[in-house]
């Protein structure tokens, strides 16, 4: 018997039909004696219905009455979910975000959670009962509902969880775990058994789009093991303990070493900004940086060349969508630098190896970049952490640098 927090997405419960198949899961779990408790999205495409609502009315709508409005997307589904579950014989109550009171901070559409009031949750699994909770939203102190932005219900899962020392936190989507790529780029890609939390934050954070990054950043702060599985699979009960396939993301092990590369990730939203003939002098990467960040435009990548003739060159990436922005503020610092010349290109990809076993092997970079030179894929940039390499490179070698890479360090191999 274990006790075990289930998220289901609104794929998972986009109809009645797939809520009463959800109920019929959870029954299996519960008929085997665990305890459950149950997160839930909004049904698919009803977070959207209601922005649309909004927007219709207001394009930058009041931010406490917008997280009023979305919250309603959930409660409809925690309803139908326990009617599906009581239908069938299991005991089930719903809870909103306020019910539960999942304390949140006053930061509407983007609220971070505080606390977790966890004693009508216990007596009620106490009395048999499985608890299905609204995803996405909380309460601050002052009473106001909020909602938790994207990803929202993944991190309402994990830190139920960790408030009620759950043995796993099962994450349900619409693929049956994490791969060591994209099977629609890599048909031959595999499934991992298992996964760390920092690779997964890697992948995540790289354009890995299965679990969102707070989810997993909360999961690792509180230990909290979490589970990727397909909702459209029959669970698996033949293993001896609680877990039931999928893949599972925990703390390095022992074992786990012997994965040299776990994944490749890449990401398609890249553009890249370069600022020509900067006189080089200290504090220059601020008064270039800085206007950037103020305009609250992330920067991935960057490079800085070395100086010739007291001026420097300096490249950076930020997300496709925010070119535009970057470019008008950057060629503002231009004038103000008494720089050469700003160029920008939104024609290129990101693809990054990702791997725990790189902390204790040599040679990984050297294999990498052999691999997509003998392909004739030229580097543009690179960037390194300890358990991560990725490089930028025109798009259109994107799907040939996933497959090289991924052939040349044998991922499809078990």
């Amino acid at each position: 018997m274990a006790l075990i927090v289930q998220k289901f997405g609104g794929t998972s419960v986009g109809t009645v039909e797939r809520i009463e198949n959800v109920a019929q899961r959870i029954k299996k779990f519960r008929d085997r004696g665990d305890d459950i408790v149950v997160v839930v999205s909004a049904m698919s495409g009803e977070t959207n219905r209601l922005v649309a609502l909004a927007q219709s009315i207001d394009d930058k709508p009041n931010a406490r009455e917008y997280d009023v409005l979305l919250s309603t997307g959930e409660q409809v589904t925690i309803a139908l979910l326990s009617m599906a579950l009581n239908k069938l014989g299991v005991p089930a109550r719903s809870y909103t975000g306020t019910q539960v009171h999942i304390l949140t901070d006053s930061a509407h559409n983007k609220a971070r959670i505080l606390d977790i009031e966890e004693k009508n949750m216990r007596s009620n699994l106490n009395e048999g009962k499985v608890i299905v909770v609204a995803g996405f939203q909380g309460v601050d102190e002052e009473g106001n509902i909020t909602t938790l932005g994207r990803g929202g219900s993944d991190t309402t899962a994990v830190a139920l969880a960790a408030a009620l020392k759950a043995d796993e936190c099962q994450i349900y989507t619409d693929v049956d775990g994490v791969y060591t790529t994209d099977p629609r780029v890599v048909p031959e890609a595999r499934r991992l058994d298992k996964i760390t939390f920092e690779e997964m934050l890697e992948m995540a954070s790289l354009g890995s789009k299965v679990l969102q990054i707070r989810a997993v950043e909360f999961a690792g702060k509180y230990n909290v093991p979490l589970r990727v599985l397909s909702s459209f699979d029959e669970p698996n009960f033949d293993s001896d303990d609680h877990t039931n396939n999928g893949t599972l993301i925990t703390y390095e092990e022992d074992e786990m070493e012997q994965a040299l590369i776990s994944g490749i990730a890449f990401n398609r939203d890249e553009a890249k900004l370069t600022i020509l003939g900067v006189p080089d002098k200290p504090g220059v990467a601020y008064s270039i940086l800085g206007p950037i960040g103020d305009s609250n435009v992330e920067i991935d990548m960057i490079i800085q060349n070395i100086s010739a003739d007291g001026t420097t060159d300096f490249t950076f990436t930020v997300h496709r969508n925010d070119l535009e922005e970057a470019q008008r503020v950057l060629t503002q610092v231009a004038n103000d630098l008494g720089a050469r010349e700003v160029k920008g290109d939104d024609k290129i990809v990101k693809i990054s190896l990702v791997g725990v076993g790189m902390r204790s092997h040599a040679g990984i970079a050297s294999k990498m970049f052999k691999s997509l030179a003998e392909e004739g894929i030229n580097i543009i940039m690179i960037a390194t952490s300890e358990i991560k390499i990725s490089v930028v490179v025109d798009e259109k070698y994107l799907e040939l640098g996933v497959r090289t890479l991924h052939s040349a360090f044998g991922l499809e191999e078990k």
